[in-house]
């Protein structure tokens, strides 16, 4: 009886440390600065050409989300350079396979090119790494259907 009142009380306290924890009750770490939030915060002032110099200055091509955010800035930028963040999506792919945000990306970025079965292919690889799902594979499966209800033409909005 003991044992099964010990195990009651101790299944109740991790499931309410648990869903505290999940409800933002405990406190996060602290996140110490990142070598690649000036880029960031150039890409969220969506000043590509700064967050292009920035990512030249920090040179960091052997780091996946660096080549990541690289395709990303010259596939958004006022005149968007497909080949080049092709280049960069593919090389984050090959330092990270699983990247999340070089599948999401280079998906969009096939279909600001036409090339439908090389995005659905991206959106596979997406569920395969996301196991539990993730914003990255809703977004490219939205942008998908999106492509797909229209006129399959690209779009900036991907």
């Amino acid at each position: 009886m003991k044992t099964a009142i010990t195990r009651i009380l101790t299944i109740s306290a991790l499931l309410f440390a648990t869903s505290a924890f999940a409800a933002g009750g405990l406190p996060e770490p602290a996140r110490s600065p990142d070598k690649l939030d000036a880029v960031r915060a150039q890409i969220a002032a969506k000043n590509f050409p700064g967050a292009i110099d920035e990512l030249k200055r920090l040179n960091d091509t052997g780091d996946a989300d660096w080549n990541n955010l690289m395709g990303y800035s010259l596939r958004k930028g006022a005149t968007p350079d497909f080949a080049g963040a092709e280049k960069f999506y593919d090389e984050a792919l090959r330092i990270d396979p699983k990247h999340r945000g070089a599948l999401e990306y280079s998906g969009e970025l096939y279909l600001q090119t036409g090339d439908l079965a090389k995005a659905e292919q991206r959106l596979t690889a997406l569920d395969k790494a996301c196991f539990f799902g993730c914003s990255e594979y809703s977004d490219l499966k939205k942008a998908i259907a999106q492509y797909k209800g229209g006129d399959g033409r690209s779009s900036s909005s991907y």
